[in-house]
């Protein structure tokens, strides 16, 4: 049975931070007191696309994210590879089957045997549906130490739906809630510009509608370029509106 009250205060949440504790905290209650979460717009056949522009949400420990992630692991997890070609959740049963039976190429055995030597032992991933080829969501439910895969599977025979609805949820919302990554947010005024050039208007329209000059107008779109890693105010305005830091009520 879902709880309506968890999809209520989901629902409700204002921001990304406040949406991810009271998924943490919810996930918690069913054993899972890790979580790592990530989403890409730019994967290829060959790449998840730039991490820079990785949505990531995570409550492990520093010790782990630098290595899994900033060392660049999880493009060689078993798991994460399950997620770009599959929908749903996954018990991870799956990896000891895959371990037992040496399916692994050796760069997912360095994971693998990463992972639980870090306590990841027993959990489920759950990889969200894409509507788009060059798009793809999933998270992973670390269980709590001492919880064996065993007692998980169990649970989750019992409780799965609901743990997966309420995780469906959490991902529709962090896609309707402004993300900005560490260290690269817009100012409001360049949110404002962009926006209007999202609106069809040119540097001196703009200039005009906001007490500007056009030379003021181009240096924030400039530095709205600069602090999103993109080219040109096109690719800005995109992936300004992707990351829901413009044309959305409150900015």
């Amino acid at each position: 049975m879902i709880d309506a009250h968890k999809v209520n205060t989901l629902l409700n949440a204002s921001s990304i931070e406040e949406l991810w504790g009271l998924h943490t905290q919810y996930m918690a209650e069913y054993g899972f007191d890790r979580l790592i979460y990530g989403y890409t717009r730019y994967r290829t056949a060959t790449s998840l696309g730039n991490p820079d522009d990785f949505v990531i949400l995570t409550n492990h420990s520093n010790e782990y994210t630098d290595v899994f992630i900033g060392e660049g692991l999880y493009f060689h997890a078993p798991m994460v590879r399950w997620a770009l070609e599959n929908d749903g959740a996954c018990s991870w049963s799956r990896l000891t089957e895959l371990n037992d039976s040496g399916a692994m190429t050796p760069e997912e055995r360095k994971v693998y045997e990463f992972n639980r030597a870090q306590n990841l032992s027993a959990g489920y991933s759950i990889s969200f549906k894409s509507l788009s080829p060059r798009t793809k969501g999933a998270i992973a439910l670390t269980a709590r130490p001492g919880l064996t895969q065993c007692e998980i599977d169990e649970m989750w025979g019992r409780l799965g739906e609901g743990i997966l609805a309420l995780n469906n949820l959490a991902h529709l919302r962090i896609l309707s809630l402004p993300y900005t990554p560490p260290g690269r947010g817009l100012t409001p005024r360049q949110r404002e510009v962009l926006a209007w050039v999202g609106d069809g208007k040119t540097v001196q329209d703009i200039a005009l509608l906001v007490g500007l000059t056009p030379a003021t107008v181009e240096k924030h779109l400039r530095l709205a370029r600069a602090a999103l890693n993109v080219e040109t105010t096109a690719q800005a305005v995109l992936k300004a509106a992707f990351q829901n830091q413009i044309f959305i009520l409150g900015k």
